[in-house]
């Protein structure tokens, strides 16, 4: 996972949680097409707690919320409302607490034709450099995928259409969480699969997606030469 610095997660990197403002800690392994699944169990909101959770792309503000900007799709935990460039909507009859299993799919029909280009490593003095793209205000929103879809499903139930023709882009399991300071952590727990608590016998005709875990590895590219383990590089140099 890639998280805040504000973000504690487990030694088996599944479970996250937060006593700060909202923070989010983000999967390394996403999907720009077809039809995926996770699960995100809610372990403990205690009484200030909350989370957001949902899908969310590489250039999404990990010191913000799911849904904070155009780069992430949130599903809130106080009202079960969506959220997408901080505009809360209404979605679903209920929200969800603790002990609900949420599960979170997203579809991408033909997506990688509208994914943007990545970044990729160059060398620089020796050393290995990850190209860094525009700051997220910077940059354009990509075109939308066409029959493109994000809906949630609590405890293994369909909670509805979400979302749909998103932008393209790689999108990540994302979560975010929320307390005060002199709480115990809010916490949530991944299930990437293939073995799910709530995993739906009915999608409503929608296309049966594939488990988070069969996402294939993916790393960055070094310029003219082999491909380089992600995260290897240490520092960044910005794209223009």
């Amino acid at each position: 996972m890639r998280e805040s610095d504000k973000v504690e997660v487990s030694d088996d990197r599944l479970t996250a949680g937060s006593t700060k403002g909202y923070r989010m800690v983000r999967a390394t392994r996403g999907v720009a097409a077809g039809a995926w699944y996770f699960e995100v169990k809610v372990l403990h909101l205690g009484s200030t707690g909350h989370t957001r959770l949902g899908w969310a792309t590489n250039n999404a503000d990990i010191h913000a919320p799911v849904g904070y900007d155009v780069f992430g799709f949130g599903y809130r935990d106080m009202d079960g409302t969506k959220v997408h460039k901080a505009w809360r909507a209404n979605y679903a009859d209920q929200g969800y607490g603790e002990g609900d299993v949420l599960g979170f799919y997203i579809h991408l029909p033909d997506g990688e034709l509208y994914e943007p280009k990545q970044p990729f490593l160059v060398h620089y003095k020796g050393l290995p450099f990850r190209a860094e793209a525009p700051k997220a205000a910077e940059q354009k929103t990509p075109d939308p995928v066409p029959g493109s879809e994000i809906c949630y499903f609590k405890n293994g139930v369909c909670q509805g259409t979400a979302f749909v023709d998103i932008p393209g882009g790689r999108y990540y399991p994302a979560a975010s969480m929320y307390t005060l300071p002199d709480q115990p952590n809010c916490e949530v727990r991944f299930n990437f699969g293939p073995n799910f608590e709530f995993f739906p016998e009915d999608f409503g005709g929608r296309s049966v997606p594939q488990p988070m875990s069969d996402v294939p590895y993916r790393p960055y590219q070094l310029a003219n030469e082999v491909p380089a383990e992600n995260g290897t590089a240490e520092k960044t140099i910005k794209l223009q």
